[in-house]
């Protein structure tokens, strides 16, 4: 197990947790998750009003803070693979500069380029 930043892991692809978790942060910004989070608020607040054993008010309240934890980690992955990328694309900004003021660019270009693709890849 490491605990190592996902982003500085060797092998740049997306493996494992990194793309099971794009994918779920792809669902959750979509229409239909926030359907079903309204789904689950509307049951919660049924359950209550119903006045219904306290058996269904704590499924309903525990499946609402499990959806709440998993939303929490995911928010922090999506969190760290955009900082991850944009101190990658400042840190080649800043070596691109400092190889234009020295007159050799070549190597500087490319890593900029390369910085810039990033987007497409998170």
């Amino acid at each position: 197990m490491s605990f190592q930043h996902p982003a500085e892991r060797a092998g740049g692809g997306h493996h494992g947790f990194g793309r099971v978790a794009e994918r779920a942060s792809n669902f959750t910004s979509s229409p239909v998750f926030f359907l079903v989070c309204l789904l689950l608020v509307a049951a919660f607040v049924a359950v209550h009003a119903a006045g219904l054993a306290l058996g269904w008010q704590l499924l309903i309240g525990d499946l609402m803070t499990a959806v709440t934890l998993l939303l929490l980690a995911l928010l922090k992955n999506s969190e760290r693979r955009a900082e991850h990328a944009v101190q990658r694309k400042l840190d080649s900004i800043a070596a691109a500069l400092l190889e234009q003021r020295s007159g050799h660019t070549d190597k500087a270009v490319e890593s900029l380029e390369e910085a810039i693709r990033l987007e497409d890849e998170s």
